[in-house]
């Protein structure tokens, strides 16, 4: 029976998530399997990969055939590091404390660059978050601008509309004034 390490999904439409098995090659994509070997969630950065490397050693060295993707995953959790190592205590170039050993120095490494691919994305998020915020704050300043100069504008309309009106109403005083006083002078005359 020809084995495949592969994935099985599951999840919602839109949003996948995939369980890592060994499955008979004939078997349907989420039928039937032999072993959940782990799950696989594609949708978070970095994505998150829980896996049995023990088990999935143990099916590599069975025969199992892993697909592109599942073969791409097991080589991310060091499994088919693990299995290359078992391979060289097989034919007794190595032993298994020194097999321990490079993959234990293996793991070490990797979880030092995926702890560095984090800090990494927390820190472009948080320069991201920090110049939007300048860039509302500098919208902000530029409508408190805008509305200070539309005040300024109505004031000085208002001033200018005050200052005609006082003038109308110093033309309509002064002109009954001037009649008065031309009426005066020609009674007098």
């Amino acid at each position: 029976m020809p084995v495949k390490i592969r994935l099985q999904r599951h999840g919602k439409k839109g949003k996948p998530f995939y369980w890592v098995v060994a499955a008979d090659s004939r078997a349907k994509r989420d039928g039937k399997f032999l072993e959940k070997l782990g799950t696989y969630s594609p949708t978070s950065n970095p994505a998150q990969i829980d896996l049995n490397v023990e088990a999935s050693v143990k099916w590599l060295q069975n025969g199992a055939q892993p697909t592109e993707t599942a073969k791409r995953i097991l080589s991310y959790k060091g499994a088919l590091m693990k299995h290359h190592l078992q391979g060289g205590v097989a034919k007794g170039a190595l032993t298994q404390e020194q097999a321990d050993a490079k993959f234990a120095t293996w793991l070490e490494e990797k979880a030092g660059k995926v702890t560095n691919k984090v800090e990494g994305l927390a820190k472009a998020k948080a320069d991201a978050k920090a110049k939007a915020l300048q860039a509302e704050k500098e919208v902000n300043e530029k409508r408190k601008a805008a509305a200070a100069a539309v005040e300024t504008v109505e004031e000085v309309a208002e001033e200018t509309a005050l200052e005609e009106t006082v003038a109308e109403a110093v033309e309509a005083v002064e002109a009954p004034a001037e009649e008065t006083a031309e009426e005066n002078k020609e009674a007098e005359a």
